[in-house]
């Protein structure tokens, strides 16, 4: 998450970076060796199925034998092993994200319309059959990943959704990430990671036919094989390090303005976090936080280095810059602590999902409670992309009916266009209909 070099010409003198990304290069999204070793992987899974993927488990995830599928005892009987504080917290987030899902999907309607007599077109609302969600349990488990994939999902109307999730030292789910499965609404679990779960997922080596669909996050590994089975199935998005970007001026708290920053910078050393704010002041302070916060941090070893190569504070000479500088990094998650957040908000236009106020943190969304989608674009996707959403699983499908009396108002276009073409096989299409109205 750096500025273009462009970008930081057209602005000279117009803003000041007073800390700058250690780091070299950019995080490294593509790494040629993971390249090459999911390249590997996926090749001996689709030639060797079932008995590659095991190989895998075994491997990489130390997978010991037995069935790959929880049973549904073990899945609806996960929530047993909860503290109750911790099952509530899960269910409150399943409610909140399924109700965000359901709004969505009631502003998106099948429509109809005749374009002139005898012409009809519409389009109508149509669910995806099958999708895969990777539900990560790794160094973090993320337990709200599920409301964000298998909920969304469910909510659309995606009759199958199925989830895989590596086991844990012990051998067994994460609890709470699989009790957030099945409130979510998950039809089958597999205790499965990594590419090989993927990978088996989208070739249907799981009892099942192949997905259509694979969503959720996971590490560089899990991001590659999504690249590369893409095409094979849907995926959500391509998603690198998280990311973080606060736009704060005189107004804001440093204190929280620095807590945020780490806040997402906990997620790797490789996550970037940046600063835009029009008051040096400001930039100073939080400057200061940030170190006085990291050691009270147990998580320091990763959010540390994360700050020291991939954080970021620059100070605009006004908002119109910082706006300006902030659509550059068109960040995963974007904060607005300002005096006028309506106005960042009316102008902004590149972010994953924006945070408005000081009341506003990202661990709201992160964990699920503020109902909004936290499969986000990265790595300034967000110029282009929006994050995972309901509408992700519905496919708008179009189609048109045409009356016998409105023939001339296509065909006979049709015909002239066809004939300039020199498609014949279209243009005959029209002229035999033309045909049939003269008889």
């Amino acid at each position: 998450m750096r500025f273009t070099p462009s970008l930081l010409e057209a602005l000279a003198g117009r803003y000041t970076i007073v800390k700058a990304p250690a780091h070299s290069g950019q995080p490294a999204q593509r790494d040629p060796a993971v390249v090459a070793t999911v390249s590997e992987m996926l090749r001996s899974i689709e030639s060797n199925g079932m008995d590659a993927v095991r190989k895998y488990a075994e491997q990489l995830d130390n997978f010991t034998g037995g069935s790959l599928e929880l049973s549904q005892e073990q899945i609806t009987s996960s929530g047993d092993r909860l503290p109750t504080a911790l099952r509530e917290a899960i269910e409150l987030g399943a409610r909140r994200t399924a109700a965000f899902a359901r709004a969505s999907r009631d502003k998106l309607q099948d429509f109809e319309t005749e374009m002139e007599p005898g012409l009809v077109t519409g389009h109508r609302y149509v669910p995806v059959q099958r999708v895969g969600a990777y539900l990560p349990a790794g160094r973090f488990p993320l337990t709200a990943s599920a409301f964000m994939t298998v909920n969304v999902a469910k909510v659309a109307g995606v009759p199958t959704v199925i989830a895989c999730t590596p086991p844990q030292p012990g051998g067994g789910p994460n609890h709470a990430v699989l009790y957030a499965a099945h409130v979510s609404g998950v039809d089958r679990a597999f205790l499965l990671g990594g590419v090989q779960a993927l990978a088996a997922m989208a070739f249907g080596l799981l009892d099942g036919p192949p997905v259509d669909m694979l969503v959720g996050a996971g590490n560089a590994y899990v991001a590659e094989a999504k690249r590369q089975l893409f095409g094979t199935v849907a995926i959500d998005l391509l998603a690198g390090p998280s990311e973080v970007a606060v736009i704060a001026d005189h107004t804001a708290d440093p204190v929280l303005v620095a807590a945020d920053l780490l806040g997402q910078a906990e997620h790797g050393p490789d996550s970037p976090a940046a600063l835009v704010t029009t008051d040096a002041g400001l930039a100073a302070a939080v400057a200061e936080e940030v170190q006085r916060q990291l050691p009270t941090l147990s998580t320091n070893w990763i959010c540390g280095p994360a700050w020291q190569n991939h954080g970021s504070i620059t100070v605009a000479d006004d908002r119109e810059t910082a706006v300006a500088l902030m659509d550059d990094l068109a960040p995963e998650h974007l904060e607005i602590q300002t005096e006028d957040d309506a106005w960042y908000h009316d102008h902004l236009h590149n972010y994953g999902s924006l945070f408005l106020g000081a009341w506003s943190t990202v661990a709201y969304s992160d964990k699920g409670m503020a109902g909004t989608n936290h499969v986000l674009p990265t790595a300034g996707g967000a110029k282009h992309s929006a994050g995972l959403s309901v509408s992700r699983f519905l496919k708008p499908l179009t189609y048109q009916r045409v009356s016998k009396d409105a023939t001339h108002s296509l065909a006979d276009a049709v015909d002239v266009i066809s004939e300039s073409e020199g498609m014949a096989a279209h243009r005959a299409t029209a002229t035999l209909r033309l045909a049939r109205l003269a008889e």
